[in-house]
């Protein structure tokens, strides 16, 4: 989910980056000094009184928090003093701090823990919070004290963070259209509200039809194949005593039931019941994709662009959309050429008894892995404890980065949220608060991301905040008494998330702008994806994967097994992963009358998809109607990023690799100032070369998926 921190394109889907200051003295906030929304929130760490939040204060409190920013803005436009650097970009800076920490309390909040009501007051106030942010950006007189202030800032004796910030918001204001005549900005602010509305409805959309599907089964024996522990998270018991086993499509229970289950009919209901989320009925998501498209096709046409790829690419590190198209078939070639083999072996192992189809792929892939490497995924679950894999990516941030977390206890928004004191373990110098929310809920939505209440700022003349962040995942809860095992792929993902959170927390940037999470979509991901490669780095492994019970470090045997079988079943990988990256950007390539000719997203989907080749046993591994980073999130033409960013977090990893040492202090300094302290201070290219040495090769990232050369494949 996204949203526009004052004056800040909001980054991402799995990362969201918000202020919550105090609220400044304002008679629209005045009036409702009782609500615990805009009130000063007394905790430590700057945490809302979770447990006195109701639905009911919501509305008040944005409806307070808009006047505000509106008064706000309104005094910066009407300064009769010339526009200078504190009156100006520093007051944009610090504008809508009410809004920030009112919708950062909202978004974190629906997305965790969301109702009918909640969800009521989204279709209602995410279009006004788009609205009133947009009132700002297209401002004229506000746009001209920025210009002013940009035109003259290499005489202002600004400092680099000074410098970046005027540049960041003086290319924010014109990216916004700023600079287009009034009848121009009005249809794009008209054209952000609608868009705004459909994504917040795709959403939950999705959300509904997600937690919507349940296939209960009774007889026990239809469960063959699964694990003991993953029955027993499944289990509950009826009223008359009878026991009932129910499957969901969250995301952990589908790849698992996918994997381990024998029953080729479940596994095809499964598979089904998944694909065919929020594609039919009163859910359906294909005419908001479509209309999703169009819309933002048609702002990009009025901001001059030929598409919204276009727009969107421009300030990313691979500049045009065919650098994208050209770096996914680079990598798509080998990886579809890998997937038919993939498939063929698969077929020889189930020999003529069926014909092999997409519901069968995980399921015997596995096999296969168990055939060729003697390895089962389950053998390493119980070395992957919830607890242990926490405190190793925590040893991985002290030994890296010189930082510590400690528990505290303070209230969350669930009694499932655990928070974690972050500081640097020399000075004691407080860095941030860290709270994690593991377990999934049919309140929350799916998936993993990183998100934030509070964001860092250090103003001259208020008091220094620092970052509140939150990690989600959606494990299954188990049994009760029982351990939370991890599938090595959760154990990846939670090291993902935390490496998102590090960015948040370790940023030395000032404002607000470009603090935190900063940086174009193909970076961004960079510093999550980098600390991948610890959590399956033996030596790491050797600090905290132990037995559950016997408290046994992982035997080396089943890690060089692991490691071994870690290409296994890449060839699919590669291409559902990229089969949905051709989806986005061709989805944001449209022109808008291309766009306006689309009238059915399943066949336009499929004429895309078909053109590039996909086998039909390979589903993208997002379908346009449940592809939620990219219609409902912040990742629209921007989904091949992960990929991009894997360039970066493979040649990183390298640098590791080369010196023979994985926590080697001087690219670990390299990488803490150069890449989680530093935010947005630089274009991505110009950091990342800071913390390398040099700019990055394909190669690492070809020989990581285990392709020695994309040359020569068809």
């Amino acid at each position: 989910m996204t949203k526009r921190s004052a004056l800040t394109a909001c980054l991402a889907a799995c990362v969201l980056t918000l202020t919550a200051c105090d609220a400044p003295n304002n008679p629209a906030i005045d009036e409702h000094r009782d609500n615990p929304l805009l009130i000063e929130w007394n905790d430590s760490y700057g945490l809302p009184p979770f447990d006195d939040i109701r639905d009911e204060d919501y509305a008040p409190a944005f409806e307070a928090a808009i006047s505000a920013l509106e008064a706000e803005v309104a005094a910066i436009a009407a300064n009769p003093a010339p526009a200078s650097f504190e009156n100006t970009i520093i007051a944009l800076d610090k504008a809508g701090q009410t809004l920030d920490r009112v919708y950062a309390v909202f978004a974190n909040i629906t997305n965790t823990d969301t109702n009918d009501t909640l969800s009521s007051l989204e279709s209602e106030y995410l279009p006004r919070v788009t609205q009133a942010y947009d009132a700002v950006l297209l401002n004229a007189d506000v746009f001209a004290r920025v210009k002013a202030v940009y035109d003259k800032r290499a005489d202002l004796g600004l400092d680099e963070q000074d410098l970046r910030l005027v540049e960041l918001v003086h290319r924010l204001f014109d990216r916004a259209g700023a600079a287009l005549d009034d009848e121009t900005k009005a249809e794009i602010a008209t054209l952000n509200a609608e868009i705004t509305g459909l994504s917040t409805r795709y959403a939950q959309n999705l959300l509904k039809a997600t937690k919507g599907f349940k296939l209960e089964v009774t007889d026990e024996a239809a469960l063959a194949g699964l694990s003991e522990d993953f029955k027993a998270a499944l289990k509950s018991v009826r009223s008359d005593g009878s026991a009932v086993w129910t499957l969901t499509v969250d995301r952990s229970v589908y790849e698992t039931f996918m994997a381990q289950a024998e029953n080729r009919d479940l596994r095809e209901q499964m598979f089904n019941g998944y694909r065919r989320r929020a594609s039919a009925g009163e859910l359906d998501n294909g005419s908001i994709a479509i209309q999703l498209a169009q819309l933002r096709a048609k702002r990009a046409e009025l901001l001059g662009y030929t598409s919204h790829a276009e727009y969107i690419l421009q300030d990313n590190m691979a500049k045009t959309p065919q650098a994208v198209e050209d770096f996914l078939l680079q990598v798509w070639r080998p990886g579809l050429a890998q997937a038919k083999v993939e498939r063929d072996a698969m077929q020889a192992l189930i020999g003529d008894a069926f014909v092999f189809a997409g519901h069968d792929w995980w399921h015997y892939s596995e096999k296969v892995r168990q055939n060729t490497f003697a390895f089962d995924d389950e053998a390493l679950k119980p070395y992957f404890e919830l607890e242990a894999v926490r405190n190793g990516a925590f040893l991985m941030a002290e030994r890296l980065f010189g930082v510590t977390l400690e528990p505290v206890d303070v209230a969350g928004w669930h009694p499932q949220v655990q928070a974690y004191d972050v500081q640097y373990a020399d000075t004691g110098a407080h860095l941030g608060l860290l709270m994690m929310d593991m377990y999934a809920r049919p309140s929350k939505r799916g998936g993993a991301w990183m998100s934030g209440y509070r964001a860092a700022t250090a103003y001259a003349d208020v008091p220094e905040s620092r970052p509140v962040i939150t990690n989600n995942l959606n494990l299954i809860t188990p049994a009760d008494g029982e351990p939370t095992l991890m599938r090595f792929g959760e154990v990846s993902t939670l090291f993902h998330e935390f490496g998102h959170g590090l960015h948040g927390l370790l940023t030395q940037i000032r404002y607000k702008t470009f603090s935190g999470v900063s940086g174009p979509r193909d970076y961004t991901e960079f510093p999550a994806q980098i600390l991948e490669h610890w959590a399956s780095a033996p030596d790491m492994l050797n600090l905290y994967a132990r037995h559950v019970e016997t408290g046994e470090v992982i035997p080396i045997a089943l890690v060089e097994k692991m490691r071994a079988a870690s290409n296994h079943n890449q060839g699919f990988r590669t291409t559902e992963f990229i089969a949905a990256a051709l989806l986005d950007l061709s989805w944001h390539r449209l022109s808008y009358e291309e766009a306006m000719a689309i009238e059915d997203a399943r066949a336009y989907e499929l004429s895309v998809l078909e053109s590039y080749g996909l086998i039909p046993e390979i589903e993208p591994r997002y379908r346009s109607f449940y592809f939620s980073h990219i219609f409902a999130g912040g990742y629209s033409a921007g989904y091949y990023a992960y990929l991009w960013s894997e360039i970066l977090d493979a040649d990183g990893f390298a640098a590791f690799e080369e010196t023979g040492d994985i926590f080697d202090p001087r690219l670990a300094a390299n990488l803490k100032t150069w890449i989680y302290e530093a935010g947005g201070l630089r274009p991505a290219d110009d950091l990342y070369r800071a913390f390398r040495g040099s700019d990055p090769t394909i190669e690492p990232l070809l020989r990581k998926r285990g392709f020695a050369s994309a040359e020569g494949e068809d």
